[in-house]
């Protein structure tokens, strides 16, 4: 067992006014295997690359362990991949890799393959068994199951759940809940560690914010109470003492003493109650600082003038001779939202492109209804340049709803004036749903569209589609979600690799 000590680290990037990170201590211990959350675009990847050594930064990192980062980028995918693992580890024992690669499944043969022809999950699987097959390293692992498919995912947490040593940075629930022991937030304010799965930590995360609304509608009632009640002894205390110059009763001066004592006491019971106010300010302000807010999407859904928006009889799709799905069969109704399930390379994104108009080769029936709006999440978002300013001119949206949109994602207004192309991964995803959000369109296809993605705006995501019901084809690999917002999975055979 050995301690990762982060002790008053700050760090901002070079021409930023924003520091990333502000005074802020921890410590990990490196037997954990500890999933780390967070927004998008808080600091997670930033955070391992500082201790990667990748940045200068305040404050002080001192660990005995060596670091190891996943994923690797390799330069040339042409080369065998046994030759690319030799160059993310080198010197590394055969043998330990076989029995790494034997516990997440996976043929040794794949090492004497060029590693352009391995799927994303066996790209996946062999980095992580190079990776663990090394010793006394802690293992920085960012988002390992993107790209990956249900089965696939299930695989990998069973693997990372047989081993300790690591940060595992994921945004899928489930994933999460199957392999990790303790969770690192990076929340508003301050970054905590937690023992527990991703549930656990989201129930607390739950009740701790609950109460502390609760805590602050009764402080904010208490502090119109007490400034009243101030508010009223202050006019009584001057009303009082004004009453000393008052004419005589009965042939009797009036007894300015007595007056003045009365007069005193409502002045420092009116100190007393402004002082009570103001600690209850100051309890009150100290509230709500760690508090998310997901604010509630809206979607603008055009209503189709029959019940049935498209349809798919016994369609099979084949690639130079080679079939990669067959015997596909579904309809989409109005209100209906289909995922698309099956592994990787079966076909589903293929499904997708041929009901969107492209030229896919395929043999069946595809019906989709005339005059239909369809808007479109792509897979992919590294392509994403220009302002956003731009991308609205583009599309005709409207600008200030796009980028309100934007907010209600947890874009922060300061990125508005960025090139998309200087954004994250995940917040030039949210580009790609804020743009599909803001558009009228009677179906919406989305294709993979959490990837990268942070857990709260999934759920945020969740919500939006339960409340307004569109119709929807979409393929996703994060099960909870699926679970919760689709009325139909259609499974789709798979006949090519993972």
């Amino acid at each position: 067992m050995a301690l990762i000590d982060v002790v008053d680290l700050s760090f901002a990037y070079e021409g930023s006014y924003d520091n990333v990170f502000e005074h802020v201590s921890f410590q990990i211990d490196t037997d954990w295997k500890l999933g780390f959350v967070g927004r998008n675009g808080r600091g997670k990847t930033t955070f391992l690359n500082l201790l990667l050594g990748n940045y200068e930064y305040q404050g002080r990192i001192s660990s005995n362990m060596e670091f190891a980062y996943f994923p690797y980028e390799a330069k040339d995918k042409r080369r065998m991949t046994i030759e690319i693992l030799e160059e993310i580890c080198p010197g590394f024992e055969q043998w330990r890799i076989y029995r790494e690669l034997n516990l997440l499944e996976v043929a040794a043969e794949v090492l004497f393959r060029p590693f352009e022809t391995l799927s994303h999950g066996e790209r996946t699987k062999v980095m992580l068994a190079v990776l663990f097959a090394g010793e006394d390293r802690f293992l920085l692992i960012d988002e390992p199951t993107n790209h990956l498919d249900m089965e696939a995912r299930d695989k990998v947490a069973r693997y990372l759940n047989s081993k300790k040593g690591f940060i595992l940075v994921s945004h899928d629930r489930r994933f999460l809940d199957a392999c990790v022991d303790h969770i690192l937030s990076i929340n508003k304010m301050d970054i905590e560690v937690q023992k527990g799965t991703f549930s656990s930590w989201y129930a607390n995360k739950e009740a701790k914010d609950q109460q502390e609304m609760e805590q602050n509608e009764k402080l904010k009632k208490e502090v119109r109470r007490l400034s009243q009640a101030a508010r009223r002894s202050g006019e009584w205390s001057d009303k009082v003492e004004k009453s000393k110059k008052g004419q005589r009763v009965a042939g009797l001066r009036p007894d300015r003493g007595h007056i003045g004592h009365q007069a005193a006491k409502m002045m420092k019971r009116s100190k007393v109650l402004e002082g009570r106010r103001q600690q209850a300010v100051e309890e009150k302000s100290r509230l709500l600082k760690n508090i998310d807010t997901a604010e509630e999407l809206r979607l603008y859904p055009l209503e189709y003038h029959t019940d049935r928006l498209a349809e798919l009889k016994n369609v099979s799709i084949s690639y130079d001779g080679r079939k990669v799905c067959e015997g596909v069969n579904f309809e989409v109704r109005r209100g209906e939202r289909i995922c698309l399930r099956g592994r990787n390379g079966c076909g589903k994104s293929s499904i997708l492109k041929m009901i969107l108009g492209e030229k896919i080769p395929y043999t069946g029936e595809m019906q989709v209804g005339t005059g239909i709006k369809i808007s479109y999440v792509p897979q992919d978002a590294s392509f994403l340049q220009g302002s956003l300013e731009d991308m609205a001119l583009e599309y005709d949206l409207d600008e200030s709803l796009f980028k309100a949109m934007l907010r209600k994602l947890d874009l922060e207004r300061s990125q508005f004036d960025k090139d998309i192309g200087q954004y994250s991964a995940g917040q030039k995803k949210k580009v790609l749903l804020a743009r599909s959000l803001c558009q009228r369109a009677h179906l919406y296809i989305w294709d993979e569209p959490l990837n990268y993605i942070d857990v709260l705006s999934r759920i945020q995501i969740e919500q939006l589609l339960m409340a307004y019901k569109p119709a929807m084809i979409f393929v996703e690999h994060d099960a909870a979600f699926c679970e919760k917002v689709a009325t139909k999975q259609v499974r789709i055979g798979n006949l090519g690799g993972e």
